[in-house]
């Protein structure tokens, strides 16, 4: 399956850049490789790149990445094609530090994920990533030659959670985090969304769930990589059947068999959550994440809000673009996710504009909070423009209640008579969560999060509410709560909820639309979307059957937005109860584990959402 491999290989930052021709870094670095030794004896790889120029009157700062991706290339003699977050981070000159986390690659110990958090650590066996970014800086600044005695942090997405979690070591010499993409809780974000399993997650297992045996350069987990007959992702999830089945592929992967025993938010994923750990914060921070983000956009947002609730003297700032995945780590000239255009060179914006300038005063400056930067640097999605706000969300917003009719009507009155509607979800025959085929066998799912909605919008399966052309034009930014009142014939439920910028008939396409087929005209754009199983309605630890056919409440929060509808769209919502092979389906039979569920328990229902049910915006004034 060589487009997976492909695209693991791209995870790791040190190999996300061509390695044919070194170029600068060979140039002008120097490299060196140790093994740095942890508190308990594990001994931790690590590549160090010091500019050639450094010297006693000459210092340079750190800037670290631990990964469980590879540091690689491996040898002395071998550089990457770039180091450091940018180009230009690179050319101004730091010490790049890159580690392999303990138990992957190179490093020594036993891989977990999402390492649990010891507060309070009584003796030298007590480890965390917190302890391991510890060890490693006081070896760094003690032994590296001619720094200055200040170290940076920063990763993308897993690399992004290690520097998250480095945070936590609070080390003197950290002055600078970038928590970029960052896992907060494998719960919540990931391989799960509110406890549903991304099944679109179940082809990177193996990265996640063999041990290796011993220190490595080379992959160890690809005899468990799975080779699908068909280039359909839909289908291949279809004819999987339950997920029973998978042990098939799994039965001696570990992350799997933790994942399928694990099915409630119970301690086991409990002690892997990094925001009740925020207790004490010393770097400064700069959070950064893509408003499309497929894969982590609930840490960056909630690490962000827990860091300013528990530490409102820390340094903590946020910065949201219009990108997928990691993907204002390089540049694309024509910033694009899916068919939406939304300018020119925005990725090196912020690499030059924004995260240089961040690492360049808390480690070359003086280092106050005065950065010149702001306290929210967001990208509104429907205008294309940056903006700034003091704190986020903003206080210039204000709560709208935005009420399904039972008309189709999407109104920011209540309803003055009862009424409802209903749809037959069949899990049999789940809506697709995309219309493009070729990213469906992928690593994780991508273009989704800005796709076009319509072919969903036309089942009789999903419930579609939208409100008149707009007049003016209305800006949503900040969070989303849906309040949904619901009724099964089942026992239990997922629901779906999607916010839509419906385009008008004379919308033009762009230039750079990579799908010709698709039209901008009456685009239904999705700007906003999650899942919720009503297992969970009122507690993720302890998991309650629906009664059937009576009115209930299921009530969770989307993730933030800032995206302008503007004069001429409409606000559109969508409601359905699959998204396949997105989310695992559903059985709508209550089950104490649906990993557990057998075919027998996969049931048609008849779904019923009740027209006081309503979305609740914060709208900019």
């Amino acid at each position: 399956m060589k487009y997976l491999k492909l695209i693991i290989i791209l995870l790791s930052a040190s190999t996300a850049f061509a390695q044919s021709d070194a170029g600068y870094p060979k140039l002008n670095y120097t490299k060196k490789e140790v093994y740095i030794p942890m508190r308990d004896g594990t001994k931790l790889f690590t590549a160090i790149y010091t500019p050639k120029d450094a010297s006693k009157d000459k210092k340079y700062p750190m800037i670290m990445q631990r990964t469980c991706y590879s540091v690689a290339p491996y040898g002395e003699d071998k550089f990457p094609a770039r180091l450091g977050p940018s180009e230009l981070m690179m050319k101004e000159g730091y010490i790049v530090v890159m580690q392999d986390v303990r138990g992957r690659w190179k490093s020594e110990g036993t891989w977990t994920n999402m390492t649990p958090v010891i507060d309070n650590k009584k003796t030298k066996k007590d480890v965390d990533e917190g302890s391991d970014t510890y060890d490693t800086i006081d070896w760094l600044v003690k032994n590296v030659a001619n720094n200055n005695g200040k170290v940076g942090q920063w990763g993308i997405s897993y690399p992004g959670f290690y520097t998250a979690a480095g945070i936590l070591s609070n080390h003197p010499a950290l002055k600078a985090s970038s928590p970029q993409a960052p896992i907060s809780d494998f719960f919540f974000d990931d391989f799960h969304h509110n406890g549903s399993f991304l099944q679109s997650y179940f082809f990177t297992f193996p990265v996640f769930g063999v041990q290796k045996t011993d220190t490595t350069s080379k992959a160890w987990y690809n005899n468990q990589m799975i080779l699908p007959k068909t280039k359909d992702g839909y289908q291949f999830a279809l004819d999987l059947g339950p997920l029973t089945n998978a042990d098939k592929y799994y039965k001696d992967n570990f992350f799997w068999q933790e994942t399928v025993n694990h099915p409630n938010y119970d301690e086991f994923w409990q002690k892997r959550g990094l925001l009740k750990h925020y207790n004490t914060v010393k770097p400064a921070v700069m959070l950064v994440g893509g408003w499309y983000d497929a894969e982590d956009l609930s840490g960056p947002l909630n690490i962000y809000k827990t860091i300013e609730k528990k530490n409102p003297n820390a340094y903590n700032t946020i910065v949201m673009g219009p990108f997928g995945h990691g993907r204002w780590s390089r540049e694309t000239g024509h910033t694009m996710h899916s068919n939406v255009y939304f300018g020119d060179s925005i990725a090196t914006f912020y690499q030059n504009e924004i995260e240089a300038k961040f690492f360049n005063h808390f480690l070359k400056g003086n280092g106050d909070k005065n950065s010149g930067l702001p306290e929210a640097y967001m990208f509104d999605t429907g205008k294309k423009q940056w903006e700034t706000f003091t704190k986020w969300p903003t206080e210039k917003a204000g709560k709208q209640r935005l009420y399904l009719g039972a008309d189709g009507k999407l109104s920011m009155t209540a309803p003055s008579a009862a009424g409802s509607v209903n749809y037959i979800s069949d899990p049999l025959k789940p809506v697709p969560y995309t219309e493009d085929l070729t990213t469906s066998l992928g690593f994780t799912p991508h273009n989704y999060m800005s796709e076009d909605q319509r072919f969903a919008g036309r089942r009789p399966d999903v419930l579609v509410y939208q409100t008149d052309v707009l007049d003016n034009d209305i800006t949503l930014g900040g969070e989303i709560m849906s309040h949904l009142k619901i009724a099964t014939t089942g026992t239990d439920a997922d629901f779906i909820v999607k916010l839509i910028d419906v385009y008008p008939a004379d919308e033009p396409n762009n230039p750079y639309m990579p799908n010709k087929n698709i039209t901008l005209s009456n685009y239904w754009q999705m700007v906003r979307s999650e899942v919720m199983p009503a297992r969970f309605r009122n507690s993720f630890e302890k998991p309650e059957a629906l009664v059937a056919n009576q009115k209930t409440d299921v009530n969770f929060q989307l993730q933030d937005v800032l995206h302008t509808f503007k004069k001429g769209h409409r606000i559109m919502i969508q409601v359905q109860s699959t998204a396949f092979p997105l989310f695992a389906r559903n059985p709508q039979k209550f089950v104490e584990n649906p990993y557990k569920a057998t075919e027998a328990d996969y049931i048609k229902a008849t779904q019923t959402v009740f027209n006081d049910s309503f979305i609740e915006v914060d709208v900019i004034k």
